[in-house]
């Protein structure tokens, strides 16, 4: 017969066992979940090392912190929500064909057209107007009279919208488009309301505006969706006319009337086929938000052909559009030939696009990347300086722009090849945010945009690979440790 003692040791080794076997279960399964899924095998290695040398913590902080759910979140929140796609048929031009259209010494960019098309799964479009418009002193005016000149429909998304002066502006003339029978849709990222306080969501409804705020849940079955933001800037006005880039709706970039903040920065304007790819990527982010459908010849007429530019749309998220951007970037920078033009307000390369450049410059590539002397963000800056000796080694060339804060995000390739939109070279543009970029081959637009390129590297002061290395050690060790955190800012 058992005593009370023997009884309290058996069981006692028996919790001891049963927690020995299920802490050994959890390692072996933690340890085979980072062989099998991790891409890096010295991230695989770590992990599996932590998680084999602090039994049950390596392995729990292996599945909190290891494992990657970015992309399942985003498929989660998605749900079975199918792309749209127009019917209308569109004049495509595939990739063999790109040589009828430019000139003989810009043949190795059809590569780069059956990489992206690859890639992004869009057609190349052909008869697209393009138009750089400079700081919202060309763009805003632009695009108020696009949506007073609206007739059926106005969609609209954006990530920042102040409840400025530039912001009320906006809201006014979405409300005069609805009186008229227009219909309007507005879509503005929750995180991106709360940049000025009173928000503007209240003017929006004074004024009777259609209007909705991408992810403003806070549930913690959806934690990881808080970091998941909508960074795309659409404006597309009777699905002929769309407006794209990387300027947000804030009085800061309205230069000629003295802000207190100015920023510089380029948006375009678009007419032709290429509208129609903006309005579809719309209408997913609205029915995703919404559940509102927009469809029919209202949001979709037969697209016009209005000038010579081949353009394509390359939306890119955490979702089935996951790195697609990313993909584009290395893929024109592995067939470039003689020069890559960067000009972003906040650049943190991973260690892909830092060989990807170098490799651009060593093939003898002009590679120029243009950043702002001062950037709003302090903490992105000193990140970002930690890692510029990486691509000034191998012959790539950084330059400071002056104040004020350049936001341009561009991209510049063989003097044909352009890349514009809301995208930053950084992880959170690249692996977290919906971004949204469009690809265009087009010598004359080049040529213009390689103009605006050039007066602000003149402007520019250049960066010595000596001047990062002199840097004194404190300010070397803060970089650093800004740099441990570039996957997350």
């Amino acid at each position: 017969m058992f005593s009370a003692i023997d009884l309290w040791t058996w069981t006692h080794e028996i919790w001891h066992i049963i927690f020995a076997g299920l802490t050994f279960l959890l390692s072996v399964v933690a340890a085979g979940h980072a062989v099998l899924y991790k891409r890096d095998s010295r991230a695989a290695i770590a992990w599996v090392g932590f998680i084999w040398l602090l039994p049950l913590l390596g392995a729990v902080l292996y599945f909190l912190f290891g494992v990657n759910r970015l992309r399942r979140e985003a498929a989660l929140l998605r749900g079975n929500i199918e792309r749209y796609r127009a019917h209308e048929t569109q004049p495509e031009c595939p990739p063999e064909e790109l040589h009828q259209h430019l000139s003989d010494h810009t043949g190795h960019l059809n590569m780069l057209a059956r990489v992206v098309g690859n890639v992004v799964k869009r057609p190349l479009l052909r008869g697209n107007l393009i138009e750089p418009l400079i700081n919202g002193d060309e763009a805003y005016p632009a695009m108020l009279e696009a949506i007073r000149q609206a007739r059926r429909t106005v969609s609209f998304a954006t990530y920042i919208f102040d409840r400025d002066e530039a912001g009320l502006a906006f809201v006014r003339a979405f409300g005069e488009a609805m009186r008229r029978g227009v219909e309007v849709r507005v879509l503005i990222d929750a995180a991106g309301t709360r940049y000025s306080w009173p928000s503007v969501l209240h003017t929006l409804r004074r004024e009777g505006v259609n209007y909705a705020r991408f992810l403003p849940s806070f549930a913690l079955s959806h934690l990881m969706s808080m970091n998941l933001r909508t960074h795309r800037k659409i404006l597309v006005a009777d699905g002929q006319v769309g407006f794209t880039g990387g300027m947000n709706i804030r009085a800061g970039h309205w230069l000629e009337r003295q802000p207190r903040n100015p920023v510089q920065d380029i948006h375009f304007r678009m007419r032709g086929p290429v509208v129609t790819q903006l309005q579809e990527v719309f209408a997913d982010d609205w029915l995703f938000t919404t559940g509102e459908s927009l469809r029919g010849d209202s949001w979709f007429p037969k697209p016009e052909i209005a000038g010579q530019v081949l353009a394509r749309g390359v939306p890119d998220g955490p979702d089935e559009d996951f790195e697609k951007l990313r993909w584009t970037l290395l893929g024109a920078l592995s067939i470039a030939r003689r020069s890559v033009r960067i000009v972003t307000p906040y650049f943190l390369p991973d260690p892909a696009i830092i060989s990807a450049l170098n490799l651009a410059a060593m093939r003898g590539v002009e590679v120029d990347i243009i950043l702002p002397s001062r950037t709003n963000l302090p903490f992105v800056r000193w990140a970002s300086r930690s890692m510029w000796w990486q691509v000034l080694e191998h012959g790539c060339r950084i330059w400071l722009s002056p104040p004020p804060f350049d936001h341009s995000k561009l991209m510049l390739v063989d003097g044909c090849w352009v890349l514009f939109g809301s995208a930053n070279w950084d992880a959170r543009s690249l692996r977290l945010n919906f971004e949204f970029n469009v690809e265009c081959y087009d010598e004359a637009l080049s040529r213009r945009l390689e103009g605006l390129v050039e007066v602000k590297r003149k402007a520019a002061r250049l960066v010595t690979l000596q001047e990062v290395d002199s840097r004194p050690l404190s300010g070397r060790l803060r970089d650093g440790i800004a740099r441990l955190l570039a996957p997350y800012i």
